[in-house]
């Protein structure tokens, strides 16, 4: 399942991370104007789902959706991916780029290290 999303399945999930659950027409409603029509987003739920983001809950012919992965972890993944693909799968070449780029303070960079040790950290531990 770690394939990217597209920019409009994208969207969609960050409006469904959003609600938690929902129906097609509860995504809509959610989605910036000019709206996009209720199908078209109907079928990127539907692509969604059979890439294994999403699933769903039905009640008679209605189908009601919800994340199969949260933002944290897609967000791990895309990171994963992205690093890869740019940066020789180097978090330090990554890093640097940033800084530099964004004329990261130190502080900035130290809080920076601090997180990413943190989530290093939380992926070691066992689960129970």
């Amino acid at each position: 399942m770690a394939r990217e999303l597209t920019r409009a399945e994208e969207q969609v999930m960050q409006i469904l991370w959003e609600l938690g659950k929902a129906f097609v027409k509860d995504i809509v409603e959610q989605m910036p104007d000019p709206k996009p029509a209720y199908n078209t987003v109907s079928t990127i739920v539907r692509i969604l789902e059979k890439k294994g983001f999403v699933g769903y809950e039905a009640f008679g012919k209605t189908h009601r959706y919800f994340p199969m992965m949260s933002k944290k972890e897609y967000t791990r993944l895309y990171m994963k991916s992205f690093m890869k693909n740019y940066f020789s799968n180097s978090f330090k070449e990554m890093v640097s780029f940033f800084a530099k780029e964004d004329n990261m303070s130190i502080t900035e960079l130290e809080d920076l290290m601090k997180e990413v040790g943190k989530d290093l950290d939380d992926n070691q531990k066992p689960e129970s």
